[in-house]
């Protein structure tokens, strides 16, 4: 009986995220065709201007939207749920045309010449909750995470993009993270483009411990063995996307990303006795993009 109360409400919260999923994209299909025409608003100069940056007066161009995927409960586990994803990225108006891979952290390339950017980076990570799932009984709480820090972008040449990005984590981890990825990108048909590339992430033991590691107290009121895990290469992986741009201001996508978790994370007991090493995440998703100007 248990087994289907568990399963009915797991149900019932992905009923609930697909509805408010669903009800987010219509609200952003609300938004009038014309706005991305023409320039949406016009922001004042700054105060201010940062040393060694180019000049943030001019057209920039936003991306927004919203995305639904299938993943992991939680880093090591072997079951999955669904969430809701936000997509935001700002660029210079004009630049090459922006794609955006489903791992990329929220980001504002505040430098954009040519074939590079570079700027700062977000990222946010869930909190993890020990009564939710079975298999943290006794591990405790991991509070949400908030991480910041940078990006760097590059195309060697026009259909691959090397991109990496380091951040500082706050609140549930305060360990540093880096992020590097290339993608190749191919058009398909006309509008109708797939890409596909490796993964491959670094973490500190300050981001890596308080996921993986258990601790005197832990062990006793979990039955795990203590465990102290240590940072270093966390996980490699492949992923691939097929985006298809609606038109200028509107792009579809789905895609799949794997990642097989490597070091101190792989040989948790949490992951090796009920978790899994192999992380599979489904998504898909809708963006919308409009200009607007910096005096």
């Amino acid at each position: 009986m248990k087994h289907f109360d568990d399963a009915a409400l797991r149900l019932t919260v992905n009923v609930r995220l697909t509805t408010t999923l669903l009800a987010a994209l219509g609200a952003i299909m609300a938004i009038p065709q014309s706005a991305s025409a023409q320039t949406a608003f016009t922001l004042p100069a700054p105060p201010f201007e940062l040393p060694m940056l180019p000049s943030p007066s001019g057209n920039w161009t936003v991306m927004v939207g919203i995305g639904g995927e299938y993943t992991p409960d939680f880093v090591g586990s072997k079951n999955g749920k669904l969430m809701p994803i936000p997509i935001f990225s700002i660029r210079r108006a004009g630049s090459i045309d922006q794609f955006r891979g489903p791992r990329d952290s929220a980001s504002i390339a505040l430098l954009d010449v040519g074939n590079f950017r570079a700027g700062p980076a977000f990222k946010y990570v869930t909190s993890r909750k020990a009564d939710k799932y079975a298999e943290l009984t006794g591990l405790g709480d991991v509070k949400a995470a908030y991480e910041l820090g940078g990006f760097v972008e590059y195309y060697p040449v026009d259909w691959l993009r090397l991109r990496s990005e380091l951040r500082q984590g706050m609140g549930g981890h305060t360990g540093t993270v880096a992020d590097i990825s290339a993608d190749v990108i191919v058009p398909l048909i006309q509008r109708l483009t797939i890409s596909a590339g490796p993964r491959f992430t670094w973490k500190s033991t300050n981001a890596t411990a308080p996921y993986f590691g258990v601790d005197a107290a832990q062990a006793l009121a979990s039955g795990l063995p203590t465990y102290n895990a240590k940072g270093g290469a966390h996980s490699v992986g492949f992923g691939s996307q097929v985006s298809y741009r609606i038109n200028p201001q509107w792009e579809v996508h789905a895609y799949v990303e794997y990642e097989k978790l490597l070091g101190d994370a792989a040989d948790s007991p949490l992951v090796k006795l009920r978790g899994s090493s192999n992380q599979t995440t489904v998504g898909i998703g809708a963006s919308y993009s409009f200009d607007f100007r910096i005096r």
